[in-house]
């Protein structure tokens, strides 16, 4: 495997790791009086500042202005209603039905990425993604309490955001290659924010933060710098390095993290079924990676796909 591959699959290891403890960290905020979409606007904001500031260490990367209105379109698929559109589904539905409904995230893309950048769908490729949804769902399903209901409404909203950020993934691929993370970055937050404060002014002015309880507070900053700010940076180099359906796998590492977090910080266990998942979501990562690309089955003159 080259270097630019070893750092995609790098750079997604990480990115999902973060995102997989947001969920406890982000329980800790939201308890604490923090609404859900003022959390994301602070995610929005906080991210476009540090962005900003670590842009001006770095060489300036001149941006043409059509990829500024690409930009302008990356981040609403990416970031804003991807984000807005699972917190409100989330709000409305169980988080077992939501954690079941992103385990489509790597599925939609593999069907995108075919119809889009005419990426085969060969049979490893779909055993890939099917094996490790099964992976996913096992700990997923382990770890629920019996709370399977939700509205329906909420679950639209969760596929939504699935749809939203299979869109990023496939359709922006070029213009993630084309810049440096950092300049990507700073431009989609920016617009992302622009996009998300009309609408939550009031949420802002109502929130008590001269009370607001110091985990609360010290909380939001943790989930800007980690699950934000640097899981954010190391997206755009899996993506850059790594095929959509791809990277679109690292997705069901997170449960995998949420699983291991649980049980290291006591509120959970580790079992068999546990370990089997795990087992089976890297083997279906370590599939898809050896599937073949367009460009491989070119020159070796095709192989037989799935249509």
């Amino acid at each position: 495997m080259d270097t630019s591959k070893l750092k995609g699959h790098g750079a997604m290891i990480g990115a999902e790791f973060l995102w997989g403890v947001s969920a406890p960290l982000g329980k800790i905020i939201l308890t604490g009086g923090m609404t859900p979409l003022l959390l994301t606007d602070c995610r929005m904001i906080g991210g476009a500042i540090l962005f900003w500031i670590l842009s001006f260490f770095m060489k300036n990367e001149q941006v043409e202005p059509k990829d500024l209105l690409n930009m302008f379109f990356a981040s609403l698929f990416g970031i804003v209603i991807n984000q807005c559109c699972f917190v409100w589904g989330l709000s409305l539905t169980s988080p077992v039905n939501a954690s079941i409904i992103t385990t489509s995230l790597p599925i939609l893309t593999m069907v995108m990425a075919a119809i889009v950048l005419h990426e085969p769908v060969t049979k490893l490729k779909v055993g890939g993604v099917f094996l490790g949804a099964i992976g996913a769902l096992i700990l997923i399903i382990g770890s629920s309490t019996g709370n399977t209901g939700g509205a329906s409404t909420g679950d639209a909203l969760v596929i939504c955001a699935q749809l939203s950020f299979t869109c990023y993934l496939v359709f922006f691929k070029k213009l993630i290659g084309k810049y440096s993370p950092v300049t990507l970055m700073k431009w989609m937050f920016t617009y992302a924010s622009i996009c998300v404060i009309p609408f939550t002014y009031g949420e802002w002015i109502a929130m008590d933060w001269q009370n607001a309880a110091p985990d609360v507070l010290w909380g939001a900053v943790a989930f800007v710098v980690g699950p934000t700010f640097l899981s954010y940076l190391l997206l755009p180099l899996g993506q850059k390095n790594l095929r959509p359906t791809v990277t679109a796998m690292y997705n069901y590492v997170q449960p995998i993290v949420a699983t291991l977090v649980a049980v290291w910080a006591g509120i959970g266990r580790f079992t068999l079924a546990n370990g089997i998942a795990i087992i089976l979501v890297f083997t279906g990562v370590f599939l898809v990676t050896r599937s073949k690309s367009r460009k491989q089955l070119e020159e070796e003159g095709g192989e037989e796909a799935i249509k």
